[in-house]
């Protein structure tokens, strides 16, 4: 049976291909949950003018995203931590706490999008990888200063 996949499947193909599937699989899987429709003249026009109307938001959304990435490269993050005596951080420094960091700076940015392989747990300055949009990252400077005790 042909049909015309809506969203990407894995394994399968890409949005707005017509891919040949076993019937049952179709019926069972792929229609019920709209992941695709059945591949008849009507449906493929109809699923090409959505995949133009995607097209056309993923542009604004990279251009979008590649805006925002300009303004962050000039952005410097300074946070303040307890530390002991070698620099290590009583805790550390999570995308959780960029984001506070970026929030108090007026970017809004979900915590999703800031990648760290683990938190940071020394002091110094680290850089930090904000992934905007499937082709644009950017890296920040995050300073972490030892908190004066009394």
């Amino acid at each position: 049976m042909e049909v015309i996949l809506r969203e990407d499947v894995e394994k399968l193909g890409t949005r707005g291909q017509v891919v040949k599937v076993a019937e049952g699989f179709a019926r069972n899987f792929l229609l019920p949950r709209r992941l695709a429709v059945p591949a008849t003249e009507a449906n493929r026009k109809i699923v090409e003018q959505e995949r133009q109307a995607a097209l056309r938001r993923e542009a604004k959304e990279k251009s979008s995203a590649e805006e925002l990435a300009r303004m962050l490269s000039a952005v410097t993050l300074t946070t303040t931590q307890k530390a002991g005596e070698a620099d290590q951080l009583f805790g550390s420094v999570t995308a959780k706490d960029i984001a506070e960091l970026l929030e108090k700076q007026g970017y809004s940015i979900d915590r999703k999008k800031i990648v760290m392989e683990q938190p940071i747990k020394t002091l110094g300055e680290h850089k930090v990888t904000l992934k905007l949009h499937r082709e644009v990252s950017v890296q920040i400077p995050v300073i972490v200063n030892k908190e004066e005790g009394e």
